[in-house]
């Protein structure tokens, strides 16, 4: 089972994005079965040896408003992106979420 970490504040977003090491934020509406059918995928495909945290739109907007304003990133839900050295290294939304894209 994928080990989802919680991402529930902006200060949590930017600890995390000052640092150098790779992590990727998977934004999820709960109301969304286009999200709920992503998180599955990514569930069933997750080979990365990297952390990935869960946000929770409805909970936690203001979190992905600060996403898409540090990263540049429109906000779409569900999202997966996947950030490197303060940089975006893979994003993407709806059905174009495949985990076989992602090259860190």
């Amino acid at each position: 089972m994928l080990n989802w970490l919680p991402l529930t504040t902006e200060q949590e977003f930017h600890n995390l994005y000052e640092q150098e090491s790779p992590f990727a934020v998977f934004k999820h509406s709960t109301r969304c079965s286009i999200s709920s059918m992503a998180k599955n995928r990514i569930e069933k495909e997750w080979n990365l040896d990297i952390p990935i945290y869960y946000l929770d739109l409805i909970e936690y907007r203001s979190v992905s408003n600060d996403i898409a304003t540090t990263s540049g990133i429109h906000h779409e839900s569900p999202q997966l992106i996947v950030f490197k050295d303060k940089t975006v290294a893979y994003h993407a939304s709806h059905n174009f979420i495949f985990v076989n894209d992602i090259v860190i």
